[in-house]
């Protein structure tokens, strides 16, 4: 397998009073491999209501080549490989944002729920650079 051009991906979504942990940390998972470790954070929202943060940062490369072949299963694919440009910052982060509730039953759909962001190699740190770099991650 070749290389990874990436640094890291890391992967966060919130989990609010009215939802369950359970099921938000099952929606995550969909984009990890089996049992990876997941940090949990405790916060409050701005009514004082309890907020858990699930965060984990991916920097191995075969765990981060599962998590992109999961992004690759998104329906609408084309979509992305159009707005890749507009995805990369001039820091060389990837943002993806994907459905959490979609993610729950074992589907990958853009939206809002997960946030992904992948810190993509690029030398010298160029955003086109860091664009190309994204599309060989992604297999475009």
């Amino acid at each position: 397998m070749g290389a990874v051009p990436l640094h890291y991906i890391d992967l966060r979504t919130f989990c609010y009073a009215t939802e369950d942990e359970g099921r938000v940390e099952q929606a995550l998972r969909q984009f990890l491999p089996e049992e990876y470790p997941i940090d949990r954070e405790t916060s409050k929202g701005h009514h004082g209501d309890r907020i858990i943060v699930l965060s984990t940062r991916v920097e191995n490369a075969d765990d981060m080549r599962f998590i992109l072949k999961r992004v690759t299963e998104l329906d609408e694919f084309d979509r992305l490989e159009r707005e890749l440009d507009d995805r990369v910052d001039e820091d060389c982060s990837l943002f993806l944002q994907f459905d959490k509730q979609a993610a729950y039953r074992g589907e990958v759909q853009l939206g809002r729920g997960i946030l992904f962001r992948a810190k993509v190699e690029a030398y010298p740190a160029r955003k086109e650079a860091a664009v190309e770099n994204a599309r060989q991650a992604l297999g475009v």
